[in-house]
Order: C-alpha cells, then sequence, then structure tokens
C-alpha cells in the first residue's frame, strides 16, 4: 500500500457518520463524505488542507480551482471562499484532512530556515495549490499515524507538524508569510487590515479609516488587498456577515432579521441587497428549526449557498 493509500484509509476507517473528524491532536481533523455536495461557504485560516481521496473544486475571486488526491492546499491568512466535493461515491468517499497552524508556529520556523533572504517572488495570494512530494506525504501520514498510540501524542505531534510546516515553509506559496514578517512590509500592513475587519465584521466599515490606521493609502490599500485576498476591503466584510450570518440562522432559532441586525446590517433588505450571485452554487435547505414565513423564502434559499 502506498503512502497516500494508507493515508485514505486510515482516515475513512475513522468515519462514523459524522464527516468532520476531531482528532486528540488539536490542531488535526478529517474529513469523510461519501456524496459530492454543492457549493459551500467557508473561511480558510491559516492551515494545510490535504485530500487523500477524492476531489474539489475551490470559488476564490473570480477563478474556480481544482485539486485532486494528492495535492494540498496551503491557506496563509484567513480567506473566504466557496467549496465543493466534485469526486466521492460510497465506495470511494471524499478522504481529506486539515492541519492548522498559529502565526506563532509559522514565524518560528520561517525565522529558524530563512536567515534573512528575501521572498522568492513578490506578495502572493493567500491560497496557494501544489501537489504533495514524497516527504511531505511521510511527514502527514505519521502525524495521522499517531492516532494509534495516544500515549505518543503530546511528545511527537508538535516535532511533526513543525517538519511539516518546514517543508510547506519552503515552497513558493510561504512568500506571502514570507513578506508578512518583514517589519513595515505591505503585507504586514495588509494582513493587519484583513485581521482588523475580521475582528469588527459587524461595525460599519470605512476604507479611509481603515487604510490610516495601517499606514497605507486609500489606492494602495485597496490594490494590494485585492491582490492577496481577489476581493476589495468591502467585498471581504459583506463575505464574512454573511458567512456568519448563515451560521446563525444554520444554528439558532431566530428570525431573519435578528440574523442580519447581529451580522451588522440594519435592515432586512440590507442583508438581501448584499447577496451576491453565485453561478455555480444551487440552493440548499436551511435547518427545519429555522423560523421563516412565505416573505422570506427567497432570502433563505440565497444565504444557503454561502
Amino acid at each position: 500500500m502506498d503512502k497516500l493509500n494508507e493515508l485514505s484509509s486510515r482516515i475513512t476507517t475513522r468515519y462514523d457518520d459524522e464527516r468532520h473528524i476531531k482528532t486528540p491532536i488539536d490542531a488535526l481533523s478529517l474529513y469523510v463524505n461519501p456524496q459530492k455536495t454543492d457549493m459551500m461557504a467557508t473561511l480558510y485560516e491559516p492551515s494545510l488542507c490535504i485530500i487523500a481521496q477524492g476531489a474539489k473544486e475551490v470559488s476564490w475571486g473570480d477563478e474556480l480551482y481544482q485539486y485532486n488526491a494528492g495535492m494540498f492546499l496551503l491557506a496563509s491568512i484567513h480567506t473566504p471562499a466557496h467549496v465543493r466535493i466534485i469526486e466521492a461515491s460510497e465506495a470511494k468517499p471524499y478522504a481529506g484532512l486539515t492541519i492548522t497552524f498559529t502565526l506563532e508556529q509559522i514565524f518560528e520556523v520561517i525565522k529558524e530556515i530563512d536567515n534573512g533572504s528575501e521572498p522568492l517572488s513578490d506578495m502572493q495570494d493567500s491560497l496557494y495549490f501544489a501537489t504533495m512530494d514524497e516527504r511531505l506525504q511521510d511527514a502527514v501520514l505519521r502525524l495521522v499515524r499517531l492516532l494509534d498510540t495516544p500515549e505518543d501524542i503530546k511528545v511527537l505531534s508538535p516535532l511533526i507538524i513543525k517538519e511539516i510546516l518546514y517543508m510547506v515553509m519552503r515552497t513558493e506559496g510561504a512568500d506571502l508569510i514570507r513578506h508578512y514578517i518583514r517589519e513595515g512590509s505591505l503585507t504586514q500592513r495588509v494582513v493587519k487590515a484583513i485581521s482588523d475587519i475580521k475582528e469588527e465584521f459587524s461595525e460599519k466599515l470605512s476604507v479611509k479609516e481603515l487604510a490610516k490606521s495601517v499606514g497605507m493609502s486609500e489606492s494602495s490599500l485597496y490594490a494590494n488587498f485585492k491582490k492577496i485576498t481577489r476581493m476589495t476591503p468591502l467585498q471581504f466584510q459583506k463575505q464574512l456577515r454573511l458567512q456568519e450570518a448563515r451560521r446563525i440562522l444554520l444554528t439558532q432559532q431566530v428570525e431573519i432579521a435578528q440574523a442580519a441586525f447581529e451580522v451588522g446590517y440594519e435592515a432586512l433588505r440590507s442583508l438581501a441587497a448584499n447577496i451576491p450571485a453565485c453561478s455555480a452554487c444551487r440552493p440548499r435547505k436551511m435547518s427545519s428549526t429555522t423560523k421563516a414565513d412565505k416573505k422570506h423564502k427567497k432570502i433563505y434559499a440565497s444565504i444557503a449557498l454561502f
């Protein structure tokens, strides 16, 4: 059995009708799905996402990316996107995993390996797709194997995660982070702006004030923000608001007007007006516990896209 087949086997054997599988390794989560899915909104955090079996599509900005078994997605910063599983079946379910990283872990590794060297290229996108090499496959497999020996997790998992970080941080995909750790760099300022929006997405956003707070001109912030996230600052905020509104409606028994208010919209029509069209998306049913009347059905269906 090769490494990729062993990895998918170890992931799928832990499937018990629960698609998101938490593990005793805090940074590691597994995902199994025997069915293809419609487009769903997600917010990538700094992490490494790996497909062991099956395939996915990621809609990000105006682009549609496909990545398959043996490939990884490196998310350098918090990034809203839409994803769907396009290859899965009962016989061969989709199987993947996510390893999340703290910025402290990332900086520690980069500072040890870079020795002040310049990034490989100019400011990069916040999502990076590539194929795992044998060394990375081996390290990821060793991390998953630790689930069979819980007594080893506390000591060995941090070492293996650092090894994995070391390998992915040597790729071009880590250049955004290399730019970020350079004091006063444009990337550092843009990432600060992204963090500020994420922390206060329900508040009214003034791009002028945001640019001033991170020491950039409006035009520079707009151009560099879009280069990294494929969105303008206002579009980024809207995505965060819509995703939070969707989460509230799926998990809480509230009226849609209340959800709209909680995410920063003063009126229901404001929420409806900010639901963008998504040609790759199809409506899904909301939770049966959600209260909705006929007047709001179209808005619910639209939010279900995200």
